[in-house]
């Protein structure tokens, strides 16, 4: 029996927590999409789900809650996590295409953990599915088949055409009532962070699921070195609600800062516990926070190794999302060539900032920005302490830069040459033609053409390029700094008003 704490008398059915695992074109997304549409009570609001890592449905007047990690190969930490919390995992394996080394880690994961899997043979609809295969191939891997005298349930689907969802969802029940799951309701909330971000309206925001206990509107929250009271509790439909009970998964909006993914959160009684909890916490985190050598950068890290001057090689990750950060630092952590160890002394979401600046100086470590930008000051303290800060968008590019780099084979690459900035400072919606901001260049120039980024509150939301520049309602070819004109960005219409835009091009970088 899985049991989440209290006295035998004071447990009660929980709904299962299930986490859908498998390589990353196996159909994974789809099948969440499909089960979430399964669901018969729809979503308010024009069927709008919102996206919060983890949702719960509805089947058979009984509760399912599913949790929505990442599914590239990299995310494995997220995958972990996911089985920290997971009664039951779906491993998808596509009928088409067999097993892979993302179904085999999937695998492992809930092995580790513990955690009994049900395999679900996906894209059964296409002609050259071989369901048939995918069993011998899991039976080689311990994963026997029921009808061929296994203890493995496996459900044939498609999850394109929706195909035994219905099936897919019974034996779910059935491996949940098998376990007995119970928790005690009447206790104080307690569980796990599953994803966090910084929203600009509402500052950060933590999806937790809970694990036994009634978190409720108001209880003081302690997650890792993070706390705050719940001001206000959201289902995964947007919803407000007043509390959340074992195996559902709530966004939390109150916490002072963003707390990492993967955290346990408790309640406490007072404010005063909180403080004293997340202060000792940050305490040991500073402890293990490296003293200050020479500055090091990507570039010369293969003539530092050579001349045996280096063995370790410090990184500060930013990023956009927890769930990112954490994916790049497990990748990260894993490399290690020619003996040269990686060591992550820091990682936050946001912009990176002047203290992330002064950190790196300090330690000789190089940043890694993940979706995310340097502000202007942090930019400029970069080039005075000679500090190399790295952006990426894709988390293989960033491996492949570092591993090349410790190996002594970076490429030549393309730098990105700042060209001007403007402030976003209206919005016009103009029929048949689209959405043109209204901008003021900040500095630089405006180019017809040229590559743009989108900034909202440090995080880049959009990468692509300016299609045109007006002034008075004129096409022009570009606009200086201190002036006003309206740019259209191409196959882009989420601009808001105080959106920095950045204007680029990219050019080879000297070595």
């Amino acid at each position: 029996k899985k049991a989440g704490g209290g006295a035998p008398e004071l447990l009660e059915s929980r709904p299962p927590v299930v986490t859908v695992m498998g390589h990353v074109d196996h159909g994974k997304t789809t099948l969440l999409d499909a089960i979430r549409h399964t669901d018969v009570v729809k979503t308010e609001a024009g069927g709008i789900t919102q996206h919060i890592g983890a949702y719960q449905i509805s089947y058979r007047d009984r509760k399912i809650t599913f949790i929505d990690t990442p599914g590239h190969e990299a995310f494995t930490s997220m995958r972990a996590r996911g089985a920290m919390v997971t009664d039951i995992a779906v491993i998808v394996v596509a009928a088409d295409d067999g097993v892979k080394p993302q179904t085999v880690e999937a695998i492992n994961h809930a092995r580790a953990a513990n955690v009994p899997m049900l395999v679900a043979i996906n894209k059964i609809d296409l002609p050259n599915a071989n369901p048939e295969k995918v069993r011998k191939e899991l039976s080689e891997l311990g994963l026997v088949p029921e009808e061929w005298g296994g203890e493995t349930i496996f459900v044939e689907i498609s999850a394109k055409n929706k195909t035994n969802l219905d099936d897919l969802l019974e034996m779910i029940l059935l491996v949940a009532d098998m376990q007995e799951l119970k928790a005690n309701p009447h206790t104080r909330g307690n569980g796990v962070v599953i994803e966090s971000r910084l929203d600009k309206g509402r500052g950060p925001v933590a999806t937790v699921l809970i694990k036994k206990g009634t978190l409720k509107t108001g209880d003081i929250i302690v997650a890792g070195d993070v706390h705050g009271r719940a001001r206000a509790l959201f289902n995964d439909r947007g919803k407000r609600v007043k509390q959340a009970t074992p195996s559902q998964p709530v966004e939390v909006v109150g916490l002072s800062a963003v707390p990492s993914a993967g955290e346990e959160f408790l309640v406490v009684d007072q404010e005063k516990t909180a403080h004293q909890i997340t202060a000792e916490r940050i305490a040991r985190q500073r402890a293990r926070i490296a003293g200050p050598v020479r500055r090091l950068t990507l570039d010369d890290l293969a003539r530092r190794i050579e001349e045996d001057k280096i063995v370790e090689l410090r990184v500060i990750i930013k990023g956009d999302v927890h769930g990112s950060i954490e994916a790049l630092r497990e990748a990260l952590e894993k490399l290690e060539e020619e003996g040269v160890k990686m060591r992550i002394i820091h990682s936050g979401v946001g912009a990176i900032s002047e203290s992330d600046v002064m950190r790196a100086s300090a330690s000789d470590a190089i940043i890694i920005g993940f979706n995310v930008r340097p502000s202007s000051a942090a930019k400029k303290m970069a080039e005075q302490e000679g500090v190399d800060i790295r952006l990426y968008r894709v988390i293989y590019k960033a491996l492949e830069d570092i591993s090349s780099a410790m190996r002594g084979l970076l490429e030549p690459e393309y730098e990105e040459v700042d060209k001007g900035s403007a402030e976003v400072r209206e919005i016009f919606r103009i029929p048949k033609v689209g959405v043109v901001a209204g901008c003021y260049v900040v500095e630089g120039e405006v180019r017809r053409n040229q590559n743009v980024r989108v900034i909202r509150d440090g995080v880049i939301v959009h990468d692509g390029k300016v299609s045109s520049v007006r002034r008075f309602k004129e096409d022009v070819r570009s606009v200086s700094a201190g002036f006003e004109c309206g740019i259209m960005i191409e196959n882009f219409q989420d601009i808001n008003k105080g959106d920095i835009l950045e204007f680029y091009t990219r050019e080879t970088k000297a070595r």
